[in-house]
């Protein structure tokens, strides 16, 4: 065995490729041939888009858990703990288990070097192939088309979504993204699109392809009645279903995709509406608008991109005002600082820029002038913990705070918020909704 602790593996794999990101399906899918790990039994979902994919796993997963099938999922990146990047029936996977399949990853790799999305891929699609599942989940890490979990041809293709993120490697205009989240397709297969209002490129790629496509408001419409929802597709509909256990009216959209996903294996893995409706009161996923209900309120969001950044606005917006809004805010370098920060501004009355550590952070001082007049008066902090600190201090108990801008944002605050120093351990019993 090469190391004996996942994390001395996961230093290595840091380290181990020359570049960060390195998109391209070629080292991949050699080694995931060697592994034989391609090809799966049971139903594969894969899901790309800029926003939304998160919430469109979660939603999936819980369905199909309340009407009693195992399901395996993978997700990236994480909040707090690598493991959470894969779930098997429910649970993260164990140290011992990555690190075994780190093992027979390095094993079948032989002088390929892999970047660390694309071990951590592997050893999602290892992972699942050791035990019997009903249904495979995959989360696309950055763009679909040269994606690691590309190398896998999914039954379903689902793009939730298409905005300007990752521009540097996706291309700069919503038809580049799009051509290459559209990536996923498959001939003749299902693609489910979360929404009708997508780059012509989409739709190019599916006709190319002869993708059978699936689009809201023709091929499935979902309408809202207060506290319930129905959905209708093709074949099949639920009416008086509840709403979703995400906060935000955009997981409803989400929660009818999610079902056109399900509706196009209603053959291999069919659903009753009691189950379904136990799937959406059960769904749970961190960082997603999460309220934590406490005084001061506390409400965490990895809105990392323009398009989250305004749902994220519209939700706080449309949340009962608290007396005064406090925002921890934390951007990556290859983010859109300005764009991410701007539909906030109406929304929060004092803000705290924070340090984001590694190769791809950025510190308060820059994130403050990059977003330059939008950051008058912003108080800095040298990261998320004495962020939280100074905030808690800051905020009487009819105020909220908000933490969102990534993922390495949220993350260290909910483990402040875990210890015991933290808001008196609030984070006990999230509230989600």
């Amino acid at each position: 065995m090469r190391f004996p602790t996942l994390s001395a593996w996961l230093d290595w794999q840091e380290r181990l490729h020359p570049r960060a990101i390195d998109l391209g399906l070629e080292r991949v899918r050699e080694v995931a041939d060697r592994l034989g790990v391609r090809n799966f039994d049971c139903p594969v979902i894969t899901i790309a888009g800029t926003n939304g994919k998160g919430s469109c796993v979660a939603l999936i997963d819980a369905i199909l858990t309340a009407g009693g099938y195992r399901v395996a999922t993978f997700t990236s990146p994480h909040l707090v703990h690598y493991n959470e990047r894969i779930r098997l029936a429910g649970r993260q996977a164990t140290d011992a288990e990555l690190i075994d399949a780190f093992e027979r990853i390095d094993l079948a790799r032989g002088d390929a070097s892999l970047t660390f999305f694309e071990f951590n891929a592997l050893a999602a699609l290892w992972l699942c192939q050791r035990e019997a599942f009903d249904a495979v989940v995959l989360e696309v890490g950055l763009g679909g088309r040269l994606d690691a979990v590309n190398v896998v041809d999914a039954d379903v293709a689902v793009l939730s979504s298409v905005g300007l993120d990752h521009m540097d490697w996706l291309g700069t205009t919503l038809e580049d993204i799009g051509r290459e989240k559209a990536g996923i397709f498959r001939a003749g297969r299902a693609a489910v699109l979360g929404s009708c209002a997508m780059p012509d490129s989409v739709f190019e790629v599916a006709r190319t392809l002869d993708t059978r496509l699936n689009i809201p408001g023709r091929d499935y419409r979902y309408i809202v009645n207060d506290s319930r929802w129905e959905w209708s597709g093709r074949d099949s509909a639920f009416v008086g279903l509840p709403l979703p256990a995400l906060a935000g009216q955009h997981q409803v959209g989400n929660a009818a995709t999610a079902l056109a996903a399900l509706a196009e294996l209603r053959h291999r893995l069919p659903l009753s509406f009691e189950q379904v409706a136990a799937g959406l009161r059960q769904v749970r996923l961190r960082g997603r608008f999460e309220v934590i209900a406490a005084n001061p309120e506390w409400i965490l969001d990895v809105a990392h991109n323009p398009d989250a950044a305004s749902l994220l606005a519209l939700n706080l917006r449309e949340r009962p005002r608290a007396a005064a809004t406090i925002a921890i805010v934390g951007i990556l370098a290859d983010k859109d600082a300005p764009g991410v920060v701007a539909p906030l501004l109406p929304q929060v009355d004092t803000w705290i820029a924070v340090n984001l550590g590694g190769p791809r952070g950025l510190t308060a001082a820059v994130l403050k002038q990059r977003c330059g007049a939008l950051a008058n008066g912003w108080l800095e902090t040298k990261g998320v913990v004495e962020a939280c600190e100074r905030a808690s201090r800051l905020a009487a108990p009819a105020d909220r705070i908000v933490v969102f801008g990534s993922f390495h944002t949220v993350g260290p605050a909910i483990e402040w918020l875990a210890r015991p120093a933290g808001s008196a351990a609030i984070l006990a019993r999230p509230q989600f909704g």
